[in-house]
C-alpha cells in the first residue's frame, strides 16, 4: 500500500514583526503551520514573555528549539565572542537546531517546507533574495512567503488581527533579535543600556569570564594576548602598522561600558545626545499608530 507522507509548513517565529507576519498571513489563507522559535538564551525579557504569554493567543502555540549550548555558555566554551568574521552564534544557535529539528520531522516520514519572513525591503542583502528555493543545508525547499511585502503591509496585518507588536519595537528598536546582537546599531545599544541595565551587567560579567578563558589559551601556546576580548569591537577605527611602511584600519575591542557611553553620544561621538532614546521610541509608536495622545484645548 502506498503511504501518504503529510508536507508540514515549518514557520520560524521569533517575535518580530515580520515572523510574526508571516504566521498572520498563514491563518488569513488557511494554511496549516507549526511554529517554531530557536531560543539563543540570549532575547529580550519581554521578547520571551511576547513569544510565550502574548503570542501564542493569536497565532497558536509556538515549539522552542534550542541547540546544546545557549549563547553565554557557548562563548565562554569558545572563549572568544562572535564577530563579523566568525559569526558562529547563527550557527550554532540557530541554524543548527533548526537543520535538527526538520531532520526529525522528515525521519517521522514528513516533507517539510521551511518559512521564514524575509523581505526584500528589509536591506541591500535581502533584495535579491528569491521567494522559493531548495536548501540543501536544510534538505528541503526555503518559503519567503513576505517576500514583496512593505513595513506598511507588515504593520496593516497586525492591526486587522489586532495583534501588539513586540513591545521592544514600542521603546524604540528597528528589529527584534538577539539583545543585543554584535551587529546592533548605536541606536540599539543605548536601549538596551536605559531599558536594560541588567544584560549590560551579565555583558560585563561575560567580558570578564571570556578574557580570562582568552588568556589560559594564549598562555598554553607561549603568546601574549594584545586585546582583552569584548562583545562589541570598536565603531571608530584606529590607524595601525600592520607591518613596516603599511598602515591600515584597525577596529580594537571595547568593553561594554565604554560602547554603552559612546551610544549615548551624536556628532562622531564628540557630542552627548540627550534625546536619543525619547525620540526613538516616539518614532517607534506612531509607527504603530499607538502613541498615547492628548486632546488640545
Amino acid at each position: 500500500m502506498k503511504t501518504t507522507i503529510e508536507r508540514i509548513v515549518v514557520a520560524s517565529v521569533s517575535g518580530g514583526k515580520d515572523s510574526v507576519a508571516m504566521s498572520l498571513y498563514f491563518k488569513e489563507k488557511e494554511i496549516e503551520h507549526r511554529r517554531v522559535f530557536m531560543d539563543t538564551g540570549w532575547e529580550a525579557d519581554v521578547t520571551y514573555e511576547y513569544l510565550r504569554n502574548t503570542l501564542p493567543q493569536f497565532i497558536g502555540p509556538i515549539e522552542e528549539i534550542r541547540g546544546p549550548l545557549l549563547m553565554e555558555d557557548l562563548v565562554k566554551k569558545k572563549g572568544m565572542f562572535p564577530s563579523r568574521l566568525r559569526r558562529f552564534c547563527t550557527e550554532e544557535l540557530k541554524v543548527k537546531p533548526m537543520i535538527r529539528h526538520i531532520a526529525q520531522l522528515q525521519d517521522e516520514g514528513h516533507e517539510c517546507v521551511n518559512a521564514v519572513g524575509i523581505r526584500r525591503a528589509e536591506s541591500s542583502a535581502r533584495s535579491e533574495a528569491l521567494e522559493r528555493e531548495w536548501s540543501d543545508a536544510f534538505d528541503c525547499e526555503v518559503w519567503r512567503p513576505l517576500i514583496h511585502w512593505t513595513m506598511d503591509d507588515v504593520v496593516a496585518i497586525h492591526k486587522r488581527h489586532g495583534v501588539p507588536p513586540n513591545p521592544l519595537y514600542l521603546m524604540g528598536a528597528t528589529r527584534v533579535g538577539c539583545w543585543p546582537c554584535i551587529h546592533s546599531r548605536k541606536s540599539e545599544i543605548r536601549l538596551v543600556g536605559e531599558k536594560d541595565p541588567g544584560r549590560i551587567d551579565r555583558l560585563r560579567q561575560l567580558e570578564t569570564d571570556v578574557g580570562t578563558k582568552a588568556r589560559e589559551r594564549y598562555a598554553a601556546r607561549g603568546e601574549t594576548m594584545a586585546d582583552p576580548p569584548s562583545f562589541f569591537q570598536a565603531p571608530i577605527p584606529v590607524s595601525k602598522e600592520s607591518s613596516p611602511g603599511v598602515v591600515t584600519k584597525h577596529y580594537p575591542p571595547w568593553p561594554i561600558d565604554r560602547v554603552v557611553e559612546w551610544s549615548k553620544t551624536s556628532h562622531g561621538g564628540r557630542q552627548v545626545d540627550f534625546l536619543g532614546g525619547d525620540s526613538a521610541a516616539q518614532e517607534g509608536c506612531m509607527r504603530w499608530g499607538l502613541c498615547d495622545s492628548t486632546p488640545e484645548e
